[in-house]
């Protein structure tokens, strides 16, 4: 029996990657967020100039064959900018969605397998946090614990992990029924066990998928809080920041200056969107 369980998962595997390859979706998502993570690993051996170098001689210049996105109002290579930036937000963000998925995850799994009480208070707990408004609250804690990369993780983290746990526990309380729980306790086994070693793999997939939504909601998050002045500070390049910074530049016509970044933070919530679509399609097959 186990041999022929061992076998069915591998088979199941085996199709979820084969409809995750015929997915045009997931490729094309895939394809943008691996650009984005390859500029954010190498973009300082594929720039032409150090990002934070300023050149006030050529400030605000317009896209050129020197300088592809043209410059900033300090004379900073914009293109340079783009490419280095991606790195703080794809650090920032993918630890924040690791943090609430962690926390999504136990949180989902205790409501759901214990119900009673322990459900009434978590849930109504959550409800309570959900119901006020999620950008107002991390101004509030950033500001009370201070600006930096750990602060803008933990606050985003904190935020996304109720949502994430309304997922989990939706879906424990649908395999808590199923009859190899129902084996595991007759085994006597205990509860921690039941919840991440039974439990927990066949949930796996719809954690998965959330985990990806919630990622773009960050990226999002991340960009927010630099351009409101409470995430990444000068002279990063980060993508929100950039913004904030040559905002007032796009009445003067250097539309420039924000535009390429802008269109980057698009790019890649798209691509997250793209392969949250994939996945999705993937696992319904």
């Amino acid at each position: 029996m186990t041999g022929i369980a061992s076998s069915a998962t591998r088979n199941a595997r085996h199709e979820f990657f084969a409809a995750l390859l015929r997915s045009g979706s997931f490729l094309a998502g895939m394809s943008i967020v691996i650009f984005w993570v390859f500029c954010s690993l190498f973009g300082h051996h594929l720039v032409p100039y150090d990002p934070l170098a300023e050149d006030v001689l050529n400030a605000l210049g317009p896209p050129s064959a020197v300088h592809w996105f043209g410059t900033d109002q300090l004379g900073r290579d914009i293109f340079s900018r783009v490419i280095i930036g991606s790195r703080d937000i794809l650090l920032i963000a993918p630890l924040a969605t690791i943090l609430a998925t962690a926390i999504g995850t136990v949180l989902g799994l205790l409501t759901g397998y214990f119900r009673g009480i322990l459900d009434d208070v978590i849930s109504r707990l959550i409800e309570a946090k959900m119901a006020m408004p999620g950008v107002i609250v991390s101004l509030l804690a950033i500001v009370a614990l201070g600006t930096s990369e750990s602060t803008v993780i933990v606050v985003i983290g904190l935020s996304f992990g109720p949502i994430i746990s309304r997922t989990v526990r939706s879906a424990v309380l649908v395999e808590r029924e199923l009859d190899y729980v129902a084996a595991a306790t007759l085994r006597r086994e205990n509860s921690a066990h039941i919840m991440f070693i039974e439990i927990l793999p066949n949930i796996l997939p719809p954690i998965l998928v959330e985990s990806t939504v919630r990622l773009g909601y960050a990226i999002f998050a991340v960009a927010t809080l630099s351009f409101l002045g409470f995430g990444l500070q000068p002279p990063s390049p980060d993508w929100g920041l950039s913004i904030s910074t040559n905002y007032s530049m796009i009445s003067g016509g250097c539309w420039w200056t924000v535009l390429f970044d802008a269109a980057a933070i698009a790019s890649l919530v798209v691509g997250v969107n793209l392969t949250v679509e994939g996945l999705h399609g993937a696992l319904d097959d």
